[in-house]
């Protein structure tokens, strides 16, 4: 798999998800640039339901995605994040739809189990602002209808 720069992966992935909520019935419209922690905005056809969507992508089978710290703390009942992984050019990428308290907590107690847990010669890891969210037992993948 040839792989693109980060910065275009992003915004590739961006589009793909509002292209899915589109088709799947919500106008999706993606923000700009300096909108801080919302990549895209949807409601669906009956306008009684707006979402915000956080897109994070990666290339490649891993699944599991770097965050910032303030994942943690980002949780309303309104704000998902959508893992996009891209796969081979002419493949339909995977998606992976988590609803926000999810990622919460999932990178809160991923973290704290990591800095409890001594490095490779026995060494404390030192706290950073680096996150990790996992999927990989894919429970989430193509998980659509949690924005419903």
């Amino acid at each position: 798999m040839e792989k693109i720069s980060k910065g275009l992966s992003g915004i590739a992935g961006e589009y793909f998800v509002a292209a899915e909520l589109s088709r799947r019935g919500f106008m999706a419209s993606i923000t700009l640039r300096n909108t801080d922690s919302i990549d895209i905005h949807a409601s669906n056809s009956n306008i009684d339901k707006l979402l915000a969507i956080q897109v994070k992508t990666q290339q490649g089978s891993v699944r599991s995605w770097p965050l910032s710290q303030k994942s943690e703390t980002l949780v309303s009942p309104n704000l998902f994040y959508v893992f996009v992984s891209f796969r081979d050019i002419l493949e339909r990428p995977d998606y992976f739809i988590v609803p926000s308290s999810v990622v919460a907590a999932q990178t809160k107690a991923t973290h704290s189990k990591w800095l409890s847990t001594p490095g490779k010669k026995g060494q404390p890891h030192n706290d950073n602002t680096m996150r990790m969210f996992e999927d990989k037992v894919e429970k989430f993948k193509e998980k659509w209808e949690l924005l419903k």
